[in-house]
């Protein structure tokens, strides 16, 4: 049998193009694409684990904020509650100061009242006695007590000890301006005359003192100047009577507490 060569290789030839040609446009493209499907299944696949993995941080980082949150509403409860006890005691401590600053106040203000009402009422008694005392004195002596009042403070002033006069002179030179004379009565002229004159026999010095009435005093007379004084008056007596009944009233048995008599600033004396 012959072979006709020509025909062998014109077979080859076309199965070689053949060969090639589904190589170049059918095995090639679906090759590629293939490769670009598994491309996109493997990218698919490693977006997933990466949005897996993404996810798995976010509940993780959920997790530990959810658990920072439980712990700083923990904190934040126990500092509440501290502060609403400290608040509560704080309270409590100032209604319990409140509480004893105005029980304080009261008894204060009792005993204020207390000490003002013993201090009208001795001073009414006083006055009554100082009254009636006026009268029965000028009935007997044929004079007013003022005038007395005058006479005998004009005799202390005179019988004021060396040291005493030196005192008060110092004081009347030093300040001649500010001599005043407080009297619980309007002083007549020939009075007014009476105690300069006396100033100036018994001290050495010619002043022009200014008189004062001052109801206060109730029957009495001061000389006041420079921070030194001289003063006489009927309550002084009436005091020292009142001390010792208080302090005998003291001595008894179940007695209360009586307030301390006031202090009379017309009490006879010399100096600051």
């Amino acid at each position: 049998m012959l072979i006709d060569w020509f025909t062998v290789i014109a077979q080859v030839l076309n199965f070689l193009i053949l060969v090639w040609l589904l190589k170049r446009f059918l095995y090639k493209p679906i090759l590629n694409a293939i490769d670009a499907r598994e491309k996109k299944v493997a990218d698919e696949l490693a977006s997933a684990d990466a949005k897996e993995a993404e996810a798995q941080r976010e509940k993780e980082e959920f997790k530990r904020k959810n658990e920072e949150f439980d712990q700083e509403r923990a904190e934040l409860l126990k500092r509440a509650q501290d502060e609403a006890r400290a608040e509560r005691q704080r309270l409590l401590e100032e209604a319990r100061r409140e509480a004893l600053d105005l029980k304080a106040k009261q008894l204060e203000a009792l005993r204020i009242d207390r000490e003002n009402l013993n201090r009208e009422i001795s001073f009414r008694t006083q006055k009554e006695v100082f009254a009636i005392a006026r009268k029965v004195l000028r009935d007997l002596a044929g004079a007013s007590l003022e005038e007395s009042a005058v006479e005998v403070f004009a005799r202390r002033l005179h019988e004021l000890k060396d040291e005493e006069k030196e005192q008060l002179t110092s004081a009347i030179s030093a300040s001649p301006g500010s001599v005043n004379i407080r009297t619980a009565f309007d002083l007549p002229q020939t009075q007014r005359d009476l105690i300069k004159k006396t100033i100036k026999e018994a001290l050495g010095v010619e002043i022009q003192p200014k008189f004062e009435t001052t109801p206060d005093l109730v029957s009495g007379i001061e000389l006041t100047t420079n921070g030194q004084k001289v003063a006489w008056s009927i309550k002084d007596y009436l005091t020292s009577l009142e001390t010792s009944i208080d302090e005998l009233l003291k001595e008894q048995p179940g007695s209360g507490t009586k307030p301390e008599p006031e202090q009379d600033e017309s009490r006879s004396k010399t100096g600051s």
